[in-house]
């Protein structure tokens, strides 16, 4: 069972962990994907993803494991979400899981964000699919 406020998402990416890493971890490939900004996977390392029309959203890394896990707040003071991102490997590829969890589901903005974001992972997904192929 699922708890209420979290978009949980899985994907195997026919490609190595690290390459999948990079996409993950490396400002210019992850500009391609989703949003720009300065990540680095730092433990502690503060950035912000350039969102488009929702704004400059800061983040900071929390747990940092190459090339298996990556963990960062997003939004905090707002959405105060925290994105996962767990990389298995799996035959010749990567298996992808995604955890973005903490939505406020009793706040109209925690709403709003968890279904604009549960409707917006799955493409940004395809995209980083295809930035690492």
């Amino acid at each position: 069972m699922i708890e209420p406020g979290i978009i949980q998402l899985t994907r195997f990416i026919p490609h190595p962990p690290e390459k999948v890493w990079a996409a993950l971890t490396d400002p210019v490939i992850h500009a391609r994907w989703w949003a720009a900004g300065d990540i680095r996977a730092v433990v502690g390392h503060t950035f912000t993803l350039d969102m488009g029309q929702w704004g400059q959203q800061p983040c900071e890394v929390i747990a940092a494991e190459a090339p298996k896990l990556l963990s960062y707040s997003f939004a905090p003071g707002t959405l105060n979400t925290t994105i996962t991102w767990r990389l298995t490997p799996e035959g010749d590829g990567t298996r992808l899981s995604l955890e973005h969890k903490g939505f406020d589901m009793d706040s109209p903005l925690g709403k709003t964000a968890f279904n604009g974001m549960g409707n917006g992972w799955p493409g940004v997904l395809t995209r980083l699919s295809e930035v690492v192929a």
